[in-house]
């Protein structure tokens, strides 16, 4: 009991200065973090939570699917046995875990709250902006308030044509330096997935196939590379999550979650879709960030929604995943305590 004791009030401690209010910003290293008053509690027991981005909330679908579904994401976290943490900047505090007013604040703004990436962090602050986290800020947010599991539609990846760009999404470059497990539907197949995967190797991030032993694509369950690193259950992925943390390896891990079945049939119009609108995105010379938006709307157009329908699919099912992923590391980590007290 004595040893219990002192674990709850070390995990306590930890958080104790972001479990005041949810609406008082409180420190976390140099940057004021505002941090909802049950992520905070859930933290602070040990409980799992499942960290959530937001730009597929402002960027990724138009309102009021976008609000629709953030909310059923949570719905299903929450079902599964953990807790939401959906993050954003708004008005230069960047926030863990949103109200219900907050997510629909930021559901209405959509592209008027800017695109937030790691590089983008201290211009949204400074300027008492709104920000949308991409995967990458994300990522260190949820790091910072130590939420290990992070549940997303897809990451960024190896642009085409990337030889010549040199654009490469700072997601990768965040797996290899935080230890922040990203559950997703894998990459879109928009970018150059052989040479995403290449370049994760090169940073040293496991990338695991849950169920599947082939890294899936995002809007189909197959792209035709094969991964290293195969999950069947929630309880492998903790295995895997509680392994690296140990080690302290440092970089995240990639759980590339299949698109349900039913859904996956349409990925082949789909990645139609996808070709003629790269084709389209060159012609306008759209590039940059600016890119992977313009794409998204344009292949959803040229689908009559088939594609907006499958996003929301995926990101529902990567939801359960994830939070099933969070309860099993979260209850590994328990009996681990208890096999340690049982020995005082």
């Amino acid at each position: 009991m004595a040893f219990s004791a002192v674990w709850r009030l070390a995990n306590l401690g930890r958080h104790l200065d972001l479990s005041e209010s949810v609406n008082k910003a409180a420190p976390v290293g140099s940057i004021k973090l505002k941090v909802a008053s049950e992520v905070s509690e859930a933290l602070s027991l040990g409980r799992a939570v499942v960290a959530l981005e937001s730009t597929i909330i402002s960027h990724g679908m138009p309102y009021p699917q976008n609000l629709e579904t953030a909310k059923e994401v949570e719905r299903i976290v929450r079902e599964n046995g953990a807790v939401p943490a959906t993050i954003a900047i708004l008005d230069g505090t960047p926030c863990v875990g949103l109200s219900v007013e907050e997510l629909e604040r930021l559901a209405i703004l959509g592209t008027r709250a800017q695109k937030t990436a790691r590089r983008d962090i201290a211009h949204v602050v400074a300027c008492g902006g709104n920000g949308a986290t991409t995967v990458s800020a994300t990522m260190l947010f949820a790091s910072m308030v130590h939420i290990p599991v992070f549940v997303t539609g897809g990451i960024g990846g190896v642009h085409r044509h990337s030889e010549q760009t040199m654009d490469i999404s700072s997601d990768l470059t965040e797996l290899g330096r935080t230890p922040v497990t990203v559950v997703c539907a894998g990459v879109k197949s928009i970018l150059d997935i052989p040479r995403t995967l290449e370049y994760l190797e090169t940073l040293g991030v496991c990338v695991a196939a849950y169920k599947t032993n082939e890294f899936p694509a995002f809007f189909t369950e197959s792209s035709g590379c094969k991964v290293s690193c195969r999950v069947d259950t929630p309880e492998d992925c903790a295995s895997l999550i509680e392994a690296s943390i140990k080690l302290k390896l440092g970089t995240g891990i990639l759980i590339a979650v299949p698109i349900p079945q039913e859904h996956s049939t349409s990925g082949h119009i789909i990645e139609s879709a996808i070709q003629k609108a790269i084709k389209e995105a060159r012609e306008k010379n759209i590039t940059g960030n600016a890119e992977t938006p313009f794409l998204l709307a344009r292949v959803n157009d040229l689908t009559g929604g088939a594609s907006l329908a499958a996003n929301i699919a995926l990101v529902k099912n990567n939801a359960l995943v994830g939070a099933k992923v969070a309860v099993a590391l979260a209850q590994l980590r328990e009996n681990c305590q208890r096999s340690k007290r049982s020995k005082y």
